[in-house]
């Protein structure tokens, strides 16, 4: 029979979920998206988590031994070893990069990576939390700043976070909504009266930090190519961790065949 290495994934997204495969990443992802239909169809994120690591919350040994191919000889592909508070428990250590994957199974690596952008101070953002909770927030804050607010307010937040940031030109759409009864967001499946509030009141209100336009997430309706910098993980004892998505031009000539079904 074949040997089959085995790997651990952390699923961000559509739901938060630790998985044992004997799939390689691409294959993971391709699988996950188009090839059964029990799982989800559409975009996917996961991490890869380091096969050595263990916490008591995870019967990870148990379920490792039950990773094993079936009677013909394939691999198996997808063993759940838990679907409940998955990030909380855990460590960002244990991340070893990150795969984007389009609805047709076609996956890209993140890698890890320093963030060390001089950000505009008081910029109004537009940030997509992605695990373990899904609002989609206008914030005062950088990253760095938002990552530790919302890890260490739990009212607000959660211990450990993923998120991302959707590019927006957001002088754009605040000039074009000025006297118009009935405006479109440029954000789909969020509501557009809701958006520019919170961005009024931000502009407005410099002792604002945050402001909720919704508590889901977009993630399934918009394209990853509105999607700035990359994801980031913090946790409240101040680790933070980056993977960036790469320029358009390396995605273009490098990754052209995820670049063209990044939809």
């Amino acid at each position: 029979m074949a040997e089959y290495q085995k790997h651990l994934y952390m699923i961000a997204f559509p739901i938060n979920a630790l998985v044992a495969s004997q799939l390689e990443p691409a294959a993971f992802a391709q699988h996950y998206t188009i090839g059964s239909a029990r799982h989800f169809q559409g975009k996917v994120i996961f991490a890869e988590i380091d096969l050595n690591y263990r916490d008591p919350y995870f019967r990870i040994d148990e379920y490792l031994e039950k990773t094993v191919p079936h009677e013909d000889g394939s691999p198996k592909r997808t063993k759940f070893i838990s679907s409940y508070r998955v990030l909380e428990h855990v460590s960002l250590d244990a991340i070893k990069s990150m795969w984007l994957v389009t609805v047709n199974g076609k996956a890209l690596e993140l890698h890890l990576s320093d963030y060390t952008a001089e950000n505009v101070p008081g910029l109004i953002r537009i940030f997509q939390e992605i695990a373990p909770v899904r609002n989609l927030i206008a914030s005062r804050l950088d990253q760095r700043s938002f990552g530790k607010y919302i890890t260490s307010d739990i009212a607000k937040g959660a211990g450990r976070v993923c998120f991302t940031q959707i590019d927006l030109n957001i002088e754009e759409f605040l000039t074009g909504s000025k006297n118009r009864e009935i405006i479109v967001s440029p954000i789909p499946e969020s509501n557009p009266y809701r958006l520019l509030d919170c961005l009024i009141e931000l502009q407005q209100n410099n002792d604002k930090a945050v402001k909720t336009i919704s508590l889901s997430s977009v993630l399934h309706s918009i394209s990853y190519r509105v999607l700035r910098h990359g994801f980031w993980f913090f946790d409240n004892e101040g680790h933070s961790l980056f993977f960036p998505v790469p320029s358009a031009h390396e995605l273009e000539t490098t990754h052209y065949e995820w670049w063209k079904n990044a939809r």
